[in-house]
Order: C-alpha cells, then sequence, then structure tokens
C-alpha cells in the first residue's frame, strides 16, 4: 500500500517547527505533505527551506478542515490517506500497527489511534481518545472521554476494536472510500465532519476501527480552543446537520426536535455560568441550521439510511443523571 500522510496547514508554522520533524522521521513508510490553506505566513517556504523531502500542496483559499482536505487530497494516488492535524506529535512505530489492518482486512476503511493529551500525557484527549460513538441525538462521546471527563489511560484501551467514528485529528482513510462516499462535506467547514463522513462509509458497509497500539499525543484547540463560541457553532450546528442527512425515516425528526430541547437546556446553563457568547453561539447554530435545512433534504434522499448509528440512547441523561463517568460504566 502506498500511504499519503497529509498535514492541514493554516498560519501554523510554530505547529510545524515543533511537531513535523517526528513525522518525517518517524514516517518512513509514508510520503508526507502539507497541504496549506492559504496561510498568510511563512509556513510554505519555512517548509521548502527545512524540510525538502516534504511535499507542499498549495490550496487557494482556507475553505477550512473539509474543503483543504478535499482539494488537496484530489491530487494524490496513494491507497491510504492519514488525515494528521498539525498540532500532533507522532511516535515511533505509529503507522505500521494501523496500516497492518487495513492489509488484514479489506473491509476496513478508517481508523484511528490511541490519541493521548500532549499536555498530560497518561491522559486520554479531548477529540477522539479512544475511538467514537455517537447517542440517539447525535451527541458524540469515546471510549476515553465523555463530555469534559477524560481517563487516565491504564491500559485499558490498548486492544483493537470496531468503532462508529475515527478522530479527524488523525484519520486513516482507505482512499477509495473516502472518494466513494462522496468526501469531506464542504458545508460543515469545521468539526464532526469526520463523523459524517465515517457514517456514511459504515452505511456502505465499511468497517471503522481503533488501534490501541499506535499512540500519537493532540494538544488540541491549537486552530479553535474549547473557550471560543465559534467551536460551541459548529459542534452545536453540524450534530443536528449529521442527524438530518444521515438518519433514515421519521426518526430522525424527532431525534432533531429532542436534541434541539437539550440543546435549549444547554444554552441557558452557559448564560448562567456567565458565558453569554456561547448562548448566542447555540441559537446561531439553530439558525444556521434552518437555513441549511433545504440543501440537507436533499443530501438526505442521498444518504439517509437504516443503519444503527446508536448503542446507547442518551448519553446526556447517563452522564448528568446517572453520575456515569467513564466509558466502562455504560
Amino acid at each position: 500500500m502506498k500511504v499519503a500522510v497529509v498535514i492541514l496547514n493554516w498560519n501554523g508554522k510554530g505547529l510545524l517547527e515543533k511537531f513535523l520533524p517526528a513525522v518525517v522521521e518517524f514516517s518512513k513508510e509514508a510520503t508526507v505533505y502539507v497541504a496549506d490553506n492559504a496561510s498568510r505566513d511563512d509556513s510554505v517556504s519555512f517548509i521548502s527551506k527545512s524540510f525538502p523531502s516534504v511535499k507542499i500542496i498549495q490550496n487557494k483559499v482556507n475553505g477550512g478542515y473539509a474543503k483543504g482536505y478535499n482539494d488537496a487530497l484530489k491530487s494524490l494516488s496513494e491507497t491510504i490517506f492519514v488525515l494528521l492535524n498539525s498540532d500532533v506529535e507522532v511516535t515511533e512505530n505509529w503507522l505500521q500497527p494501523v496500516l497492518s489492518e487495513f492489509s488484514k482486512d479489506n473491509s476496513v476503511v478508517a481508523a484511528q489511534p490511541k490519541i493521548l493529551d500532549f499536555k498530560n500525557k497518561e491522559y486520554f484527549e479531548y477529540a477522539g481518545a479512544a475511538g467514537g460513538f455517537v447517542d440517539k441525538y447525535g451527541y458524540p462521546y469515546c471510549r476515553g472521554r465523555i463530555f469534559n471527563t477524560l481517563e487516565k489511560d491504564t491500559g485499558q484501551y490498548n486492544g483493537i476494536t470496531e468503532i462508529f467514528w475515527a478522530s479527524g485529528a488523525c484519520l486513516f482513510v482507505k482512499s477509495e472510500a473516502f472518494w466513494s462516499a462522496g468526501g469531506l462535506d464542504e458545508d460543515y467547514f469545521a468539526h464532526q465532519e469526520e463523523i459524517d463522513l465515517c457514517w456514511r462509509m459504515k452505511s456502505k458497509g465499511g468497517k471503522i476501527l481503533y488501534i490501541g497500539n499506535s499512540e500519537i499525543y493532540h494538544v488540541g484547540g491549537a486552530t479553535l480552543d474549547s473557550l471560543n463560541p465559534k467551536k460551541t457553532f459548529y459542534n452545536f450546528r453540524n450534530s443536528l446537520l449529521n442527524l438530518l442527512k444521515n438518519v433514515g425515516g421519521v426518526k430522525a425528526f424527532s431525534a432533531i426536535f429532542m436534541r434541539m430541547v437539550l440543546d435549549g437546556v444547554a444554552a441557558v446553563q452557559f448564560l448562567f455560568q456567565g458565558k453569554p457568547k456561547h448562548f448566542a453561539a447555540i441559537g446561531k447554530a439553530h439558525l444556521s441550521f434552518y437555513s441549511l435545512m433545504p440543501k440537507f433534504n436533499r443530501k438526505r434522499k442521498k444518504n439517509a439510511t437504516t443503519l444503527r448509528y446508536f448503542a446507547i440512547k442518551s448519553i446526556v441523561y447517563q452522564y448528568f443523571i446517572r453520575n456515569k463517568r467513564f466509558f466502562s460504566d455504560l
């Protein structure tokens, strides 16, 4: 298999200085690319001078994560794409355990490694941890991370297991499956577009794996931190888009209605916490969702399926009412 490790960059020279050396050193099995999203800093010239083996793809605009990767990957012919965030520290032998699973099983279309917190390396990192799932109402959660509770890595997730979605922080995906599913949905711009992609690939019969014997460390929030209302906006809006686009039948609309009620509760909570910008972000997310409904209803006709997408009806209920803080408690 030919492998492309593709790092999307936007004004990230500092991150590239810190993390690109390890990617180059520990990715001998792959060709390393940096896809630049029309940066205004000197990222491109820095890469050219410091890392001549790294190939540069220059996107014309900053189209966010989804368009940035779609534009970059169109020019590549490798069998496996590895979509790697610029704020990730890879480790020695991080590629081989994952690539081995693609070789063993042709039905595997995507995978992720164990994702630990760069700032606190004994703990899992928010964006993906040990593999992702969603509940009935579109809330994503992970083995090793439920809402803001992060588990310590004690080896409890060292194995290989099938998951519902693999993290966009380090997403291994078979190129054929990526394009067959239509690539990343550019209407998402950022956040949860990998969940939508995985949903569509699973609907086509693909298998998505978590590979616990491959480890990386993710800074998280390097582009948009958790305190930024834009992140709240994208996460709340895109969860609703995931449900509308991918859940078949009338069940989608009952799930969306209940999710919007829960969003209202979250908005009020933000207000009481003295976070009016996050309160407003949820309102803006709903308005944006309404504006996109006609377009996503057309996408729904093509993508919605009866695939069983949840194992837990409400992670909100489990976490906040039943006090289930760890994946093993669910």
